[in-house]
């Protein structure tokens, strides 16, 4: 049976946070795409274009490290790319103000839900 595929970001997101129900892969999360962005400022401002291969390093190395040995599951940028890039910033600016664990609760009930915690609103 074929995967149903997602068609707008409002039901991406809280596919996207069903997929990092663990707050140390969350921070993983944090701590590159902050790392990232840094170093893509500085390529930008400096001219140093060859820390562009660096920050996408910093930025995928420690999600996937997430992904892969935290929440053993694949990252959702393989297949919506804009929409995790979109998702990231998003959940950063969540967690920046303190509200990413009352978010995850929104969604599945608890701040570090178990795999099988059903979406608790509807898509």
């Amino acid at each position: 049976m074929a995967e149903r595929r997602i068609t707008s970001f409002e039901e991406f997101w809280p596919f996207y946070i069903g997929e990092h129900r663990v707050p140390l892969s969350r921070g993983l999360h944090y701590a590159g795409t902050t790392i990232a962005t840094t170093t893509a400022i500085l390529a930008a401002t400096t001219g140093r274009w060859w820390l562009i291969p660096l920050a996408l390093a910093f930025g995928y190395g420690p999600a996937w490290i997430g992904h892969f040995f935290i929440e053993n599951n694949k990252p959702a940028s393989f297949k919506y790319p804009l929409w995790s890039l979109r998702s990231d910033y998003k959940m950063l600016w969540f967690a920046a103000r303190g509200k990413m664990a009352g978010e995850v609760t929104r969604l599945y009930g608890s701040a570090a839900p178990p795999r099988d915690a059903p979406l608790l609103v509807p898509r």
